[in-house]
Formats: C-alpha cells, sequence, structure tokens
C-alpha cells in the first residue's frame, strides 16, 4: 500500500465523523453492559401486570432472576442489545456532530463560527440525533425487548396447557425477526410501537445532549484528568437522570406498544393507539403506572449515561490525537 494510500485511509479512519461513529458505538456498548441487569429488570416491571411475581424491588428482582435462570438470565438479551446499542449510540454522536458543524456551523475557533451552540440549536440537535437513531435500529429493539420477558416465569405467558416448572428454551434473535416479519405484518410488524418509541426517545436525547453539553461548560479548564473525569461522571448521571424522569411514560410506552402481539397479546394490553393508552393506564393503574420501573430504570440510566459520555470522550479524545 502507497504513502498516499495510508494517508487516505488515516484520514478516512480518524476524520470527525468516523470518530464520533466509533466512540459512539464503544461508548453505548460499555454502558450497557454495566447495566444489562437492571435493564431487564425493568422492561420485565414495565410488562407485567400487578399481580405477578417480580414485586420484591429492584434486588429482589435481579436475585430472583438469578436463582431461576442464573447469570444468562441477568445478561439475557444483552448480546443483541450491544449489537443495536453500538449503531444506536454511534448514529447519535455522529449526528450530533453533524448538526453542530453544518447546520449551525460551529467551529473550533472564534473567527470561524460560534464556540458554543444555544439551548434551542443543542435540542434541536439532539432531536435530530435521537430520530435518526431510532429509525435505523428499532427492529433490533423490539426483538431485544420480546427477548428480554419471553423466559421470565410470568403466569400470564403460558396457558394452563402449557404451564411448566422448568423454562422453555426460547427461541433465538433471528427466529424471533423472521416470525416477527411473516406473522405480524412485514415491515409493519417489525416497526411495531415505532412512534410511541420516537416519541420517548426523541427529547429523552434531546434532553440528555442539551443538558450534558450545558454542564460541561461548568468544568474548570485546566483541572487535572482525574477530577475531570469524575466531573464528566456527574453531569452525565445528572443529564440522564433528569431527561428520563420527564420523558418516561412515553419510554413505558413504547415497551407495551412492542409487545402488544406477543403470545397473542397474553400480557392482555389493548390499546388503540397512544392517546388511548394514555387515558387506560391511567384510568387502569393511577398515576403511578405512568412510572412503572422508573426506579429500576435510573439504576440504568444513571450509571449508564454517565459510562457512555466518559468512554465517548476517552476514545474520541485518543482517536484524535492518534
Amino acid at each position: 500500500m502507497s504513502t498516499l494510500e495510508v494517508s487516505r485511509w488515516r484520514s478516512f479512519l480518524f476524520s470527525e465523523s468516523s470518530t464520533a461513529f466509533w466512540a459512539g458505538g464503544a461508548a453505548g456498548a460499555v454502558s450497557r453492559t454495566v447495566v444489562s441487569p437492571f435493564e431487564r429488570v425493568k422492561i420485565l416491571l414495565q410488562v407485567q401486570s400487578s399481580t405477578q411475581a417480580y414485586n420484591q424491588g429492584i434486588f429482589g428482582a435481579v436475585k430472583q432472576i438469578h436463582t431461576e435462570e442464573g447469570i444468562p438470565g441477568l445478561l439475557r438479551g444483552n448480546g443483541l442489545n450491544c449489537i443495536r446499542i453500538f449503531p444506536y449510540s454511534a448514529v447519535q454522536f455522529v449526528v450530533y456532530e453533524f448538526c453542530k458543524r453544518q447546520w449551525f456551523k460551529l467551529r473550533e475557533f472564534p473567527q470561524d463560527g460560534p464556540l458554543q451552540l444555544y439551548g434551542w440549536q443543542r435540542l434541536t440537535s439532539g432531536a435530530a440525533c435521537g430520530f435518526c437513531s431510532v429509525l435505523a435500529t428499532y427492529p433490533l429493539d423490539l426483538v431485544r425487548t420480546r427477548l428480554s420477558i419471553q423466559t421470565a416465569n410470568l403466569k400470564n405467558l403460558q396457558s394452563a396447557a402449557t404451564a411448566k416448572t422448568t423454562i422453555v428454551r426460547p427461541p433465538g434473535v433471528w427466529r424471533l425477526l423472521v416470525t416477527t416479519y411473516t406473522q405480524e405484518g412485514g415491515i409493519a410488524g417489525l416497526y411495531r410501537g415505532f412512534w410511541p418509541t420516537s416519541i420517548g426517545v426523541v427529547p429523552y436525547v434531546s434532553l440528555n445532549f442539551t443538558v450534558y453539553e450545558q454542564l460541561r461548560e461548568l468544568i474548570p479548564t485546566g483541572v487535572d484528568p482525574t477530577w475531570a473525569t469524575i466531573y464528566k461522571l456527574s453531569i452525565g448521571a445528572v443529564s440522564g437522570g433528569v431527561a428520563q424522569t420527564i420523558t418516561y411514560p412515553f419510554d413505558l410506552l413504547r415497551r407495551r406498544f412492542q409487545v402488544l402481539a406477543m403470545n397473542q397479546n397474553a400480557l392482555g394490553y389493548r390499546y388503540t393507539g397512544i392517546l388511548d393508552a394514555l387515558r387506560t393506564i391511567g384510568r387502569t393503574e393511577g398515576f403511578k403506572g405512568y412510572y412503572k420501573g422508573l426506579t429500576a430504570n435510573l439504576f440504568k440510566v444513571v450509571p449508564s449515561t454517565a459510562v457512555s459520555w466518559v468512554v465517548y470522550e476517552a476514545i474520541r479524545e485518543l482517536m484524535t490525537d492518534a
């Protein structure tokens, strides 16, 4: 390979977009693996009814899953989640950087453009990257949700004729994708729940990016690298917690719509649309119903977001300096 070709490949691999892609993807995969048990517990709490088994709190649910399914149960769905989250997170950071540089002309030097975006520009960029990431990876998100709950010891997932004391080996990722596609309307089946998901994810990502970048401006310049990492962890945790708490009811809707057609709707949810779902949850489950599983979700989101931002910035700095 000639020197010119090497130079071209180096420029491509370490370009602004490529750096954001690889750093963002790695950040997402690492952060989600760290909190995988809480992710599964959150989904189970979101889709179960008040009479079902996981009612002993977050750590009680984690212990129960470990007892019933072992370590693999705690990580069930995480492999697919990492496959999904790598492009999901990568797309977010790539689109956000694109919006900053191309839409709003952010530059590194004052004479070339503004050094910081306004709040509305951050919100707009965050919304764009949130929507694009959902569009790119939604079928994997739907299958991952179903993979997470299908082996759970929930009574109404089994009929009286098929109820067993042992957990039946579930179908794999590819089989779930094919079954969903063939039995639930093709592409429409793979994107079931896309709009409730977008309504939740878009404002979440928008708020997460906006709050993080706003708070990041408060980090003192020239601070020790160790303290800089602690600052980033802290503001990443705050940004994730604030964004998730505000948008959580739509995350719950996202999961409910994803499992509506699963096992002939064995979970019993019947919604005709987003507004009907909101009314039904309020009427049948009360205000707390909108926030079912929130605590478990915060156990996942707060450390996950903190780790994601730190890993992203660390990898980006390494690739930029390379």
